[in-house]
């Protein structure tokens, strides 16, 4: 009986996803993948014009420091403009809630240019569901260098 538990809460998680939740993950997904391939429209099409963007991190004296931008721009001409190494965010953990037109994921995130680590923390996205699909109009994030435990799958893939 206890393994017909254990099994049940693993299968059923995996099939509760709903076609909403898939169609926010595909969106996350693409925004990724647009970094990766340094395609600054792929990335765009994952916004709304008026997305704003928030990063939460420490400064050198471990202050909290606060930063906000209210436009895509600065972020997809620096995602469009070629540059030596590739981008790639990896995630993990990714929860998605949707309410009616209202979304919300979080996730685990490490960032490595090329092969090499850059810095960690946590993804947090609000989406609306436009006519055309779901649309990013915030993404928050926090960053640091460490602690940051990075599943090992990801960090065998950028050695």
């Amino acid at each position: 009986m206890t393994a017909w538990v254990s099994l049940v809460m693993v299968v059923i998680p995996a099939a509760a996803q709903t076609p909403e939740e898939d169609a926010v993950r595909s969106v996350v997904q693409q925004l990724f993948a647009g970094m990766e391939k340094g395609d600054s429209a792929m990335v765009g099409s994952t916004f709304r014009s008026d997305v704003a963007f928030v990063t939460i991190s420490r400064d050198r004296q471990n202050n909290p420091r606060f930063e906000r931008e209210n436009s895509p721009d600065e972020f997809l001409n620096a995602v469009g403009t070629p540059h030596a190494e590739a981008w790639h965010e990896e995630i993990w953990n990714l929860s998605i809630r949707v309410d009616g037109d209202f979304a919300q994921a979080w996730c685990n995130y490490a960032f490595y240019l090329g092969s090499t680590f850059s810095h960690c923390g946590m993804d947090a996205f609000q989406l609306y569901r436009e006519k055309t699909g779901w649309k990013i109009f915030q993404l928050a994030d926090t960053r640091r260098k460490e602690p940051c435990e990075v599943p090992d799958t990801i960090r065998m893939k950028h050695r």
